[in-house]
């Protein structure tokens, strides 16, 4: 069994690359990345070959903190613990040609897929390994992704 961490400063960029294409660049991603290298040190020992490349089992860890820091943002904001859309908005507004506010604009699969592709810098097949498609159709689905992110870019310039 190869160790999944051998490489820890690439696999920090890699997580980190990934989480703010999907969350923004910034303090929460650097706590979703922290999140993610700490299961991934806490489970290293049940990654098998056969669960895909290291990259792979990394970004499926990485996934599920992402998701699970949105499942609590959205929580705490429900609450009325935190206010989000201030926030968020500034984050958003205060680079109008930001990439994070054009992916805004997309599905939350079309993000994710964009995120694994240019962030993790994942290939098609191993982003297949984590969406259970084959190379070919994630590759089609990120044409179309990429296809939908050329108009909210245009949106995201106003």
């Amino acid at each position: 069994m190869r160790d999944p961490l051998e490489q820890p400063e690439k696999a920090i960029r890699r997580v980190y690359a990934y989480v703010a294409y999907r969350i923004g660049a910034g303090p929460r991603a650097e706590t979703v990345t922290s999140a993610t290298l700490e299961r991934a040190i806490r489970y290293r020992s049940s990654y098998r070959k056969d669960d895909g490349s290291p990259a792979v089992w990394l970004m499926r860890i990485a996934r599920r903190c992402v998701d699970d820091a949105e499942m609590s943002l959205r929580e705490r904001a429900s609450s009325g613990e935190i206010e989000v859309e201030a926030g968020e908005r500034a984050v958003r507004t205060a680079a109008p040609t930001d990439l994070p506010r054009a992916m805004a604009g997309l599905d939350a699969r079309a993000r994710d897929l964009l995120a694994l592709r240019y962030g993790a810098e994942l290939s098609s097949k191993e982003i297949g390994r984590i969406y259970e498609m084959s190379a070919g159709a994630v590759e089609i689905a990120l044409r179309r992704a990429l296809n939908d992110l050329r108009p909210a870019q245009e949106q995201a310039k106003y």
